[in-house]
């Protein structure tokens, strides 16, 4: 199974550094998967693309903000932030290897052409003009040997102040998404544990 996302990559190079940007996970590769991307030659963070060095990508979630109103008991209550974010760790190895990456680009481009429905076709782009492009960046893949998982949803709340919270989030000028995965959330902690391995704190 293949998913991509938009993220951020953070390295150490010598400086901490964060790049947001564009990359597909193939979760058959590796025992968590692997994440494959790409950033500009330019970067600092590409000298840190030698199989060596560990990088955390972050997968940011549907956040917002939860008014004390929100919840069905009023007193003695507080504004807080919910949301919910993975970070991925592994170390980043390069790839530059003319197919290897245009088989990268290919792939990542295709996956969100698909998601969008339009109908662009990298492998019809002029070769002297796309590897030309592809001069100017560095592809990576990195083994995930590492899951971490923070879910602040109000998941110790009383199920009176989740059931209002759900409410007041559908009516919330909020992100939609927040209300959606909540939801979810509470559904997939309520029913007992099929025996799936866990990848990820919560």
């Amino acid at each position: 199974m293949e998913e991509f996302a938009f993220v951020d990559l953070v390295t150490v190079s010598p400086s901490l550094r964060i790049t947001h940007i564009p990359v597909w996970l193939d979760r058959a590769a590796g025992d968590y998967g692997t994440i494959h991307g790409h950033i500009s030659r330019q970067n600092p963070q590409s000298g840190t693309f030698d199989g060596k060095q560990i990088g955390v990508v972050v997968f940011h979630g549907p956040h917002g903000y939860i008014s004390p109103t929100w919840y069905a008991k009023t007193g003695n209550v507080v504004p807080t932030w919910n949301f919910a974010v993975v970070h991925a760790t592994g170390k980043l190895r390069p790839v530059e290897g003319k197919k290897e990456l245009n088989d990268l680009l290919s792939k990542l481009i295709a996956k969100f052409e698909s998601y969008e429905g339009t109908g662009y076709d990298f492998a019809k782009v002029d070769e002297t003009y796309k590897y030309g492009l592809m001069g100017g960046i560095i592809g990576f893949e990195m083994e995930i040997e590492l899951v971490e998982g923070k879910f602040k949803l109000g998941q110790d709340r009383s199920a009176a102040d989740k059931q209002s919270l759900l409410k007041k989030l559908g009516e919330a000028k909020a992100p939609r998404a927040l209300r959606d995965f909540t939801a979810s959330f509470y559904d997939r902690r309520a029913r007992p544990d099929r025996g799936r391995k866990r990848r990820s704190k919560t």
